[in-house]
């Protein structure tokens, strides 16, 4: 049973003038170090953070009044590159589905809750 969807659309562009303002304070406070690594082993790490900020806002409103911080979820791709999160403290039988996807100048994810 779905018990809660959430949606984000973010620019790139914003994530990339944080990057380059705040640095490592930034990507520290927001990402895990698995998110960073992941970014960071691509060319452009740019739309990869912005889809996981995304990701993780998407996930924020799908869990309604839930309070999580940045660092509670974790957004990793499985050997296919399907993208799916852990959120620390998540009630046991609740599973999030989660989707992302980005374009030249913007990045975008949804998130679906579930419980059995």
């Amino acid at each position: 049973m779905i018990i809660g969807t959430g949606i984000d659309i973010i620019e790139i562009s914003r994530i990339r003038s944080s990057v380059d303002q705040w640095g490592g304070r930034f990507l520290q406070r927001v990402f895990n170090p698995e998110e960073i690594a992941y970014a960071q082993a691509h060319t452009i790490p740019y739309p990869h953070y912005a889809g996981r900020f995304a990701a993780k806002e998407a996930i924020y409103k799908a869990l309604g009044d839930r309070m999580v911080s940045w660092k509670d979820i974790t957004i990793i791709n499985d050997t296919a590159g399907k993208p799916s999160c852990t959120v620390k403290g998540l009630a046991p039988g609740k599973t999030i589905h989660i989707s992302i996807s980005h374009s030249r100048h913007y990045a975008v994810a949804n998130a679906i809750v579930e419980t059995k």
